[in-house]
């Protein structure tokens, strides 16, 4: 709990402090504070067909199974029945092009009404002053193009390396940096722009001084050549807003490819630079010098997951020393600058609370071809601030045999920080079970303690012992620590009450529950600053009461609903005094961070002031301050609405119950003015993520909130309800492996269950149409989705599957929440793989794939080997590659056209169910005809060759068409959910 924890992470934040979020009580491991800071999260149907004579043709034949089909899609074609969608303009009719077209390769663009929500320009990340009389006002973005992501990168011992700027390459950044003064009533006063810094600059690692007096952050700028300057590390002084360069040399350039500063007091930073000696990077041989050669000789059992962007050979070992080693330089603010220790491949740098000491991790030779950079060879020093090394902790091995099991851990020290709570103390844990966790041995886990300079002899301090896997510590003072231990195979998590100070004091229990437990989450303890900038639990005075006191802050589930909470609690008694907690009718409030703890020292309840944040289903989050006894709330931010065309959404957080028992929910959002009345029954997207769990109550417990607002991300569902969709969003599938039961041993017969159940009330509801639900999901929910269109194509039109991995024996040593290995379970392992059942999967799929997926499991071949078995069966599909984007997607152009290919997807197969009515079509000229249809005509429909048009009636007129077409909407096949087609 390093007062840099100030540090700005850049990715997803919408508000930051320099000290991370809150650690759950059950969730010991989100305890571990980040150095990055905290971050709080807070159509156009255009058919095949030729011309609307064909499209009534259809739909005269199968008015049951189409009907209201006009005010689900967005094209004007006469004699239809219902209303066209008015909030469709002509220009987004073209958004879905003829299939020459789709399949041109080039990117394409989704209709308007997505595309504006998508280009929408973000709200800026806030950050604000350790003396909490400041906020920054990050500004940010939209999406980058395609050609940052395309520019050359380093695929090393599992990062990926910019070697222009010499960092972790596709950093997003901020743009620009605005600083507000709180003022004494708690509103802001005028914007001061931070300035001196180049236009078009690229800002990273922004951080707080420890005094609040300056900022430190890093610069980069565009190149006439389309390539990136190297990073320089810039200040600027908070008062006047006028930044500069740290170093008055222009040739000292930060390495960011580990860490990259820390502010060690007021007026000194510690950076890792690029050492000035380093040349041009190495050449790669033409002729290699010898084979690749991987042995075990030894024997040794060797288990890991599929990881990605290894090293590869001698070749990329030396790229790999070149990029990552770093010369530390000590440089302070009048412009001195001290190189400090040797260049190395330095991956931590943390100053001790008294500034007197620096904690150095790096790593070393012997490197790995199977395992990433984390598990090298690392030593751990301590230093002195001014760079004299003191004492070595440890020198760790090479890591390639740490088990697959959950809860396996590397062998020897490790966790090693500085007690937040002292000025120069080192607390580290060890295991006792050789790291595997699937020795039974007592206690697990020592935690030590020891001064960063012992005395002669002197030995490491135990502090505590555990039996199950040791978490995190969450220091107060010699009087109060918390400690949090946690098994993964039976969900159990455990506080410990301990004082650091008192040898004679026994540890005590605080909680112990099962971490599915949702109802049962005390929460979390909250953070004071100390004015070494380090974070310690907050203890809380009351008037005339000599109780120690801390503040949990927790989400409040419920039956209901999350209600967040602020208790107050006596850590001795047990007892608890809810002194604020959350709207429950129409908003969804939570406290964020203490804004009163800028002196040393307990606080007064009675001055208790807090940042809280308040949202509902069609209100964007603002943020407030409030203050203690009245309460009185603040407001501080005003973000306009992010899409004010879906201010209006419905949304409901739904509860039902699979077939089991087992009690299910998911949140059920509905377009804009939405009328079950006149416009019956919409096509449906599900979207969700199954996960695994050791109970059926706990599984069936509400997560979330009905008054939160519907955050909307560049490639969220939620995009679809501009589109008239219902969305049903997160339906829980849970995968149940009760006792001594693993979950995945009935994957399929509960995936397929939980979607039954979500379909049938869905369709019960009277919101989708049976015959008009696709199914989709991301990576894992990807896997899902193919599932699903396997085993349950009685369910769902379609299906969208991104970025999964689909054959499982191509992960054979554990994926996802899976520990046993290929050998162990191999009819599971075979049985939950979609593509052992490429054949049964008739439905219509779209695959999409990052080229440059970096994720463990989901390597681009799992969609292309998918594709072709699919493909094989002559199934309708399509597999779209987006070249350099990895598991997730960040480029426009590629976003765009995922939104563009999804639109198009369920507008084909979804809004008309074309793909239905085709199929039920040949089934009834099969029957009518006796085998007269022309079997080429078939393959080339469900292969997606051709255009499902059934072009053999299509010059025959209605009459022509078999009687029992009629029977289309009423078959029973649409509505039941009993069985596979």
């Amino acid at each position: 709990m390093r007062r840099f924890y100030n540090k700005v992470h850049l990715r997803h934040s919408i508000i930051s402090f320099e000290y991370p979020s809150l650690p759950p009580l059950s969730l010991p491991s989100a305890l571990k504070l980040s150095r990055f800071g905290s971050v709080r999260t807070p159509s156009n149907l255009r058919t095949h067909f030729r011309d609307a004579a064909r499209l009534r043709l259809i739909m005269s034949a199968a008015t049951s199974r189409l009907g209201n089909l006009l005010p689900l899609c967005s094209i004007a074609v006469e004699d239809v029945g219902g209303d066209a969608n008015p909030s469709v303009s002509s220009s987004s009719v073209g958004a879905i092009t003829e299939d020459d077209e789709a399949l041109g390769g080039k990117y394409q663009l989704p209709p308007p009404e997505i595309r504006d929500i998508v280009d929408a320009p973000p709200v800026p990340a806030l950050s604000f002053s350790p003396q909490r009389d400041k906020i920054l006002f990050l500004k940010r973005r939209a999406l980058p193009p395609l050609a940052e992501l395309a520019r050359p990168e380093e695929k090393l011992a599992g990062m990926r390396v910019d070697g222009k700027y010499n960092a972790r390459s596709r950093m997003s950044f901020y743009t620009g940096i605005a600083i507000h003064k709180l003022m004494p009533d708690d509103t802001l006063g005028p914007e001061k722009e931070i300035h001196g810094f180049p236009d078009g600059a690229k800002i990273n690692f922004v951080t707080w001084s420890i005094d609040g007096k300056h900022l430190s952050f890093s610069v980069r700028f565009d190149e006439e050549n389309g390539s990136s300057s190297k990073l320089r590390v810039w200040v600027a002084d908070v008062e006047t807003g006028k930044a500069r360069p740290l170093f008055q040399s222009a040739d000292i350039y930060l390495n960011a490819v580990f860490d990259n500063f820390v502010w060690v007091d007021n007026s000194s930073l510690l950076v890792c630079t690029i050492p000035s000696s380093r040349g041009d990077p190495p050449t790669k041989p033409l002729v290699p010098s010898g084979p690749k050669i991987q042995s075990n000789e030894q024997k040794n059992v060797v288990q890991v997951r599929t990881f990605q962007d290894l090293l590869k050979d001698e070749y990329d070992e030396d790229l790999f020393d070149y990029y990552a080693t770093s010369q530390l330089v000590l440089a302070s603010l009048d412009g001195a600058v001290k190189e400090i220790g040797p260049p190395a491949l330095y991956t931590s740098i943390d100053p001790s609370p008294d500034q007197k000491y620096l904690l150095i991790s790096s790593i070393h030779r012997p490197y790995s071809f199977i395992v990433p950079c984390g598990r090298f060879p690392k030593k751990v020093e301590v230093w002195t601030s001014d760079g004299k090394f003191v004492r070595e902790l440890c020198d760790l091995p090479l890591a390639e045999d740490i088990p697959i099991a959950f809860n396996s851990v590397r062998k020897g020290m490790r966790s090693i920080n500085w007690r937040a709570d002292k000025p120069s103390t080192l607390y580290w844990a060890e295991t006792q079970d050789e790291g595997d966790a699937r020795v039974e041995v007592s206690p697990r886990d020592i935690i030590y303690t020891q001064p960063a300079e012992p005395l002669e002899g002197e030995q490491p301090e135990i502090l505590h012992k555990l039996d199950l896997r040791y978490g995190c510590i969450a220091w107060c003072d010699d009087s109060l620590a918390l400690v949090y231990e946690s098994w993964y195979k039976t969900r159990r998590t455990r506080t410990w009450v301990i004082s650091p100070g008192a040898k004679d004091a026994t540890p005590r229990i605080l909680f112990d529950r099962s971490s599915e437990d949702v109802y049962s989450d005390p929460g979390s303890p909250m953070m004071r600053r100390t004015l070494a900038g380090t974070y310690v639990i907050a203890k809380v005075k009351k008037e005339n009461d000599g109780s120690t006191y801390v503040l949990l802050n927790g989400n409040g589930a419920t039956p209901e609903g999350n209600i967040p909470f602020l208790d107050l609690f006596d850590i001795n008694a047990g007892s608890k005094e809810r002194i604020w907690e959350s709207d429950k009718e129409k908003y969804y409030e939570s406290v964020v961070a203490l804004m009163c703890d800028q002196n040393e020292g307990d606080l007064h309840l009675d001055q208790l002031k807090v940042l809280t944040s308040k949202e509902s289903k069609n209100e964007n989050t603002q943020y407030f301050i409030q203050s203690w006894p009245d309460k009185k709330a603040c407001q501080i931010t005003s973000f306009p609405h992010p899409y004010p065309q879906l201010a209006s959404l419905q949304k409901e957080m739904i509860r039902y119950q699979r077939k089991d028992g087992v009690q299910l929910t998911a949140t059920l959002y509905l377009p804009p003015g939405y009328d079950p009345s006149k416009e019956g029954p919409l096509s449906c997207l599900v979207w969700s993520y199954p996960g695994e769990f050791k109970s059926k109550d706990a599984a069936g417990q509400v997560r979330g909130s009905p008054n939160e607002f519907a955050g909307i991300g560049p490639t969220s569902p939620l995009l679809w309800l501009t589109r008239r969709f219902a969305i049903l969003s997160g339906p829980t599938i849970p995968i149940i492996g009760e006792g001594d039961e693993e979950a995945n041993d009935k994957y399929v017969e509960q995936l397929v269950a939980s979607a039954e159940a979500a379909v049938e009330e869905v369709i019960q509801r009277g919101v989708a149409h049976p015959s008009k639900i696709a199914v989709g999901g991301h990576s894992y929910g990807a896997f899902m989705t193919a599932n699903l269109l396997a085993h349950a194509p009685h369910l769902f039109c379609c299906g969208i599957a991104r970025s999964g991995a689909y054959n499982r024996t191509l992960t054979p040593f554990g994926f996802q929440n899976e520990d046993r290995t290929l050998w162990e379970a191999t009819n599971t392992y075979v049985e939950m793989s979609p593509f052992m059942s490429a054949n049964k999967i008739k439905k219509p799929i779209l695959l999409i794939h990052g080229e440059d997926d970096n994720n463990p499991g989901t390597l681009t071949m799992q969609s292309d080997r998918l594709f072709n078995a699919l493909k094989g069966h002559g199934a309708l599909c399509r597999l779209v590659v987006l070249p350099f984007e990895s598991h997730g997607y960040a480029a426009r152009e590629s976003i765009m056209h995922v939104l563009w290919e999804t639109d198009r997807w369920l507008q084909k197969y979804c809004v008309p169910n074309i793909s239905e009515v085709n199929t039920e079509l040949d089934a009834c000229k099969d029957e009518a005809n006796k085998g007269d249809a022309d079997p080429e005509s078939k393959v080339v429909a469900a292969s997606g060759g051709g255009d499902p048009e059934l072009a053999d009636y299509d010059h025959q007129g209605l009459n022509s068409l078999p009687r029992s077409l009629l029977c289309i909407g009423a078959s029973a096949h649409s509505f039941s959910f009993k069985g596979n087609d």
